[in-house]
């Protein structure tokens, strides 16, 4: 969701406060409903904002409801026993986090994380739950955001079960992170907010691989880094170390 009047908060966020006149709920599944649900939305809904480092909610966590993402990024990622972790996706602006797990009424499959200043509109199961009964547009878009996760996940495991190498599915994690930024002057350049070790969580290598890559496709003129800016120079250079998979 996103603002109505806009507030500074402790994070530097400008705060969405209301559905109803969120500037971006035309571009987001959720957020582009009907009047009358936006209303019923908006009652049953408040911002909360999150610094970095904040936890939404703990993987195996009885699930309380929904998170709706307005502003910022969070990390989804899942544990094993003996504290291999890996990273499933980087939620956007417009997701919903914890959906699965409040609808079928179990426990939260991810820990979701703040990797930087976020708003999020949080909605109880109970509430959630009633609104989806009583809005079937909106019960239909709940829907399309699972489809959507669905082959979000599969997407993951070809990336990481069908790749050859490091090399290529690092390739492939960068092509996937840039895609929907503009090409300017040949090169498209996009935030990279991710650590190595975070990056190599996400492709199932070591952040020792992760970071001996990066230095040989920079070697290679591929791309190029800048603080928190990567920088892609050879967009069919890197097209080719993915190849047809």
């Amino acid at each position: 969701m996103t603002e109505n009047n806009l507030m500074g908060s402790p994070y530097g966020l400008q705060i969405i406060e209301s559905c109803v006149t969120c500037p971006y709920k035309q571009d987001r599944l959720f957020c582009n409903l009907a009047p009358a649900a936006l209303q019923h939305l908006s009652k049953i809904t408040g911002p909360a904002t999150y610094p970095k480092g904040a936890m939404l909610f703990l993987e195996r966590q009885s699930a309380r409801g929904v998170f709706i993402l307005c502003a910022g990024h969070v990390k989804l990622s899942t544990s094993s026993a003996d504290g291999k972790t890996l990273i499933l996706r980087i939620a956007e602006p417009g997701d919903l986090l914890g959906l699965s797990a409040t609808i079928a009424d179990r426990p939260y499959e991810v820990t979701a994380d703040v990797i930087e200043p976020t708003q999020v509109n949080f909605i109880s199961r109970t509430d959630f739950l009633a609104f989806l009964r009583e809005h079937g547009e909106a019960a239909l878009r709940v829907a399309q955001e699972l489809s959507e996760t669905y082959h979000s996940a599969f997407a993951e495991m070809r990336t990481i079960g069908l790749s050859h190498s490091a090399g290529e599915k690092l390739a492939r994690f960068i092509l996937d992170w840039t895609a929907d930024h503009n090409s300017e002057k040949g090169a498209i350049k996009a935030k990279l907010t991710l650590t190595h070790e975070e990056i190599a969580q996400m492709i199932g290598a070591s952040r020792e691989t992760v970071t001996r890559l990066f230095a040989h496709f920079r070697k290679e003129k591929l791309l190029q880094i800048k603080g928190s800016i990567l920088t892609i120079k050879d967009k069919p250079g890197m097209e080719r170390l993915v190849g047809g998979n």
